[in-house]
């Protein structure tokens, strides 16, 4: 029996309620399911996974010329290998889940990271410099038990992801390369999720516990919430020394190497979903999208042959280089199909009539602004190709002018209170010191640093909130 169509559809409109709207777009489009054995769990389903898979195929590629290679290490990491690496295992300690164990056994964790494993591994496989660089990234799930909230795709006590991590002979290549998979991120949300990002370097106390450096790349959200899309760490010599990793170099003398880590989750669905989606459910990109082309036949019992032939043909034509799917379900009216695929964030409608097949012409839709074009058969891909460029350019061009419009400046403490309490994202000079951001996170009700720029120079001007000399230009902003 076919579904009412109050039942499928979107019920809070975005500006109204964004939590609720995120959750109702997610669950009802098809892409995961809350509703997990375990509370923190969920479900991706199989239209969830497949912008997942996208997502996995375009950074495959994108390493894979880098040189970098696919690998698996074990789930369950011992719990000698935490305390190898103080810093880090620190960090880590609330977030672990312990298996239960034997008397007389050690403990087992499941990873919530896997350098451990990882470099345990390293130390046996690298023994001259000719073994460098190593350079491998593992596709895998991770558990992170503390996790007080969750939200679908933003936190979960499970979650999957990629995490690269590379051994190097100096400093410098390590820097380098820690830098150049940070720039591929930003890439990666641009060209194929139609998300402008900013770059910069975590705080020292934002870094990722047992790093040298950590990077990041950050997304605003229309809520005015800065969201991690990814981060790049130089972990510098510290995981090798503690796991005794080192090399005979060029010099025939013995060396400790440089490692980076470098990874991104399934949030950056999350970050889809917020990015772009509207009142009536998803708006995806044409690159990640499951589906980039619905065809929707209008029947009619004369004429239902020679409608469904030709839009058999369309799916077939067009099948060859897009994502295409025919709904030619007689349960469910034109109508309800349209709302359906909308939730579903399908970039292109395309509907054909008997009237539409007597001009040998298509009518299509574009999901990102409702607008309706027609285009002759004989054209048809090449309208399609150049609709679907056009969607892409207006769904950055949107999120980058909302990102500029609501990216501001501010030199001292009451402008800077009033920017945040008005959802922005914030520029300050900062001192930089821990005490300060803590005391900035208190007073603001959740506003934290989310990156140094790049290029930040020292300011000339005082801490905006403590008043002590400034040391770097920092964004601040409350976040996922």
């Amino acid at each position: 029996m076919a579904k009412k169509e109050e039942d499928m559809g979107i019920t809070v409109k975005k500006a109204d309620d964004m939590p609720e709207w995120y959750t109702q777009v997610v669950e009802k489009s098809g892409m995961a399911d809350f509703y997990a054995p375990v509370k923190g769990f969920m479900v991706i389903k199989p239209y969830g996974y497949a912008i997942w898979e996208k997502i996995q195929n375009y950074f495959n590629s994108v390493i894979k010329k880098h040189g970098v290679k696919n690998a698996y290490f074990p789930l369950l990491i011992p719990e000698k290998f935490f305390k190898k690496e103080a810093e880090h295992a620190e960090g880590f300690a609330p977030e672990l889940a312990w298996v239960e164990k034997k008397e007389g056994e050690e403990r087992l964790a499941i990873r919530p990271t896997s350098e451990t494993v990882m470099y345990d591994s390293y130390s046996r496989w690298i023994r001259s410099y000719r073994d460098l660089p190593l350079k491998i990234n593992q596709w895998c799930n991770v558990l992170r038990w503390e996790v007080k909230q969750t939200k679908l795709f933003l936190r979960s006590r499970e979650f999957l992801w990629q995490e690269g991590h590379c051994v190097y002979e100096t400093e410098e290549e390590c820097q380098k390369e820690t830098l150049l998979y940070l720039q591929e991120y930003q890439k990666l949300a641009s060209d194929l999720l139609c998300i402008p990002t900013l770059a910069g370097q975590k705080s020292e106390k934002e870094k990722f516990p047992g790093a040298l450096r950590t990077y990041t790349y950050e997304a605003l959200m229309p809520d005015g919430k800065a969201l991690q899309m990814g981060t790049s760490h130089n972990l510098g010599q510290g995981f090798a020394k503690s796991f005794n990793i080192k090399y005979l170099g060029r010099d025939e003398k013995t060396h400790t190497p440089w490692q980076n880590s470098w990874g991104i989750s399934t949030r950056l669905l999350g970050a889809l979903v917020m990015s772009h989606g509207d009142d009536k459910g998803l708006v995806l990109p044409p690159k990640v999208a499951p589906v980039q082309i619905v065809i929707i036949p209008i029947l009619f019992d004369k004429t239902k042959e020679e409608v469904l032939k030709e839009c058999k043909e369309l799916k077939n034509t067009l099948g060859v280089k897009y994502e295409v799917e025919l709904d030619d379900r007689e349960e469910y009216t034109p109508g309800w199909k349209y709302n359906q695929w909308e939730l579903k964030g399908v970039p292109i409608r395309l509907e054909l009539g008997p009237k539409d097949l007597d001009k040998g012409q298509a009518v299509l839709v574009r999901r990102d602004t409702g607008e309706k074009t027609t285009a002759k058969l004989s054209d048809i891909q090449k309208e399609i190709q150049k609709l679907l460029e056009k969607i892409e350019m207006n769904l950055f061009s949107k999120a980058q002018n909302f990102l500029k419009e609501n990216t501001v400046e501010a030199d001292n403490w009451n402008d800077f209170v009033k920017a945040i309490k008005d959802k922005k994202l914030v520029k300050v000079p900062f001192c930089g010191e821990a005490e300060c951001e803590d005391w900035i996170k208190d007073k603001t009700e959740g506003a934290t640093s989310r990156l140094i720029p790049l290029d930040s120079k020292q300011p000339k001007s005082k801490c905006v909130q403590c008043g002590k000399e400034a040391k770097v230009f920092a964004y601040f902003s409350k976040s996922y």
